[in-house]
């Protein structure tokens, strides 16, 4: 296959398919095969970076998200949150999350920092 840039679905899938052939040759490292292996695995992964980019989700829907994965009810957010109020608001999008929140809320519902991070009204 002669390498180049996979700008459409068939590059990529032709691109598939000669890294299945070449992973079954087993080459040794620092052979062309092994070379061309390497170079075909960053041609997908960047195609598939560009074209399959997945979003991170939206804060709120991770929590609710979270929260029916533990089985939590809105009463167990309070202390992470404030009060029963502010749980109730921030699930509503009336209020952002706060620093502290977003700290709480990562440790205790192990949700990524940069999930909750992103803007969430």
């Amino acid at each position: 296959m002669q390498l180049k840039i996979l700008k459409t679905e068939k590059d990529y899938d032709e691109a598939l398919s000669r890294i299945d052939e070449l992973m079954g040759l087993n080459p040794k490292i620092g052979t062309p095969q092994s070379d061309e292996l390497e170079i075909l695995a960053l041609l997908v992964e960047k195609y598939e970076e560009l074209n399959w980019q997945i979003d991170v989700p939206d804060p709120i829907e991770a929590i609710k998200y979270r929260m029916e994965e533990m089985n939590l009810k809105q009463k167990d957010l309070i202390p992470y949150i404030g009060n029963k109020s502010k749980v109730s608001e921030l699930l509503n999008r009336k209020i952002s999350l706060s620093i502290s929140m977003i700290r709480n809320l990562s440790q205790a519902l192990h949700i990524p920092i940069e999930t909750l991070l992103k803007s969430t009204i």
